[in-house]
């Protein structure tokens, strides 16, 4: 009777999940879809000015902008936490595994807002100092992104990389292979798919951050020139404007929501797709 009772218990959890995601995509897409049409898809997805007391809404610069961050985290990001879970694994004395792994988590448990400062203070100055910018744009934002989301990939990928059996890299150093070359050739490929998990979770918490990049990032709803450039993501767009926005306005900013949660589906999806093309 236990055993069915939890079965039962576990079941409606998953249902309620599943709920609480259809309950999310039917309000996005229902109050999302109709602002578009009045819009227009193409002048919505490819329009360059957003100016809604003139009922303008273009948001490809928050796109660019979106895309720009995001990319350039997840390129400092991922070599950094990838590295950083190689050494907790395999290189780090047990005696100082308890205190990096303590660090790890106290990096995932501090608020957006305080990386937002930590940003403004710290970060933005030193680009000031030496490129001679205001320090708020593409480059500032990626870094404090790129910090923000080694949390998630390094305990994932530690995870993944302590799953991997032991007689893969035992093998690997009997048939010769050097130290390093056993982690790398053996086991790092063995846990990719835990790996990809990893980088998924960061690319979504990359691209749904909004308060510590609308701090760094200068909130310019124009295409950055360069990685210096100010820039306004999707996120900080939505944020700054829905306190105030209503009609039309307001209904364009959902949509705004609508094309992210598309963004991050189509990641989701096209990771899932190689994954699952490398398994076989």
């Amino acid at each position: 009777m236990k055993e069915k009772l939890m079965k039962y218990v576990f079941f409606i959890c998953a249902c309620v999940s599943i709920f609480a995601v259809a309950c999310i995509c039917l309000f996005l897409f229902a109050n999302g879809l109709p602002a578009m049409a009045k819009i227009g898809v193409l002048d919505f997805l490819t329009g360059t000015e957003w100016r809604p007391t003139s009922e303008i809404f273009g948001i490809f610069p928050m796109i660019i902008g979106s895309i720009y961050v995001t990319g350039l985290s997840i390129v400092i990001g991922v070599p950094l936490g990838l590295l950083c879970a190689v050494y907790l694994v395999y290189y780090c004395p047990k005696k100082l595994q308890g205190v990096l792994k303590t660090a790890v988590d106290l990096l995932a448990g501090i608020p957006s807002i305080v990386y937002g400062f930590f940003g403004l203070v710290v970060i933005v100055p030193i680009v000031q100092d030496i490129f001679g910018t205001n320090g708020q744009g593409v480059l500032t934002a990626s870094i404090l992104l790129g910090i923000m989301i080694l949390p998630t990939i390094i305990s994932v990928t530690e995870s993944s990389l302590r799953q991997v059996p032991e007689e893969y890299y035992q093998g690997s150093l009997a048939l010769g292979a050097t130290h390093e070359r056993s982690i790398f050739k053996t086991c790092i490929p063995a846990a990719k798919s835990g790996i990809l998990a990893g980088v998924v979770l960061g690319i979504g918490r990359s691209i749904g951050e909004t308060m510590a990049v609308m701090m760094v990032a200068g909130n310019q709803p124009v295409i950055p020139s360069s990685i210096l450039g100010g820039v306004r993501t999707m996120t900080t767009n939505i944020v700054m404007e829905m306190s105030y926005a209503t009609g039309l306005h307001r209904e364009a900013l959902i949509a705004t929501a609508v094309v992210l949660f598309v963004f991050i589906l189509i990641i989701n999806v096209s990771l899932s797709l190689i994954n699952r093309k490398g398994e076989k």
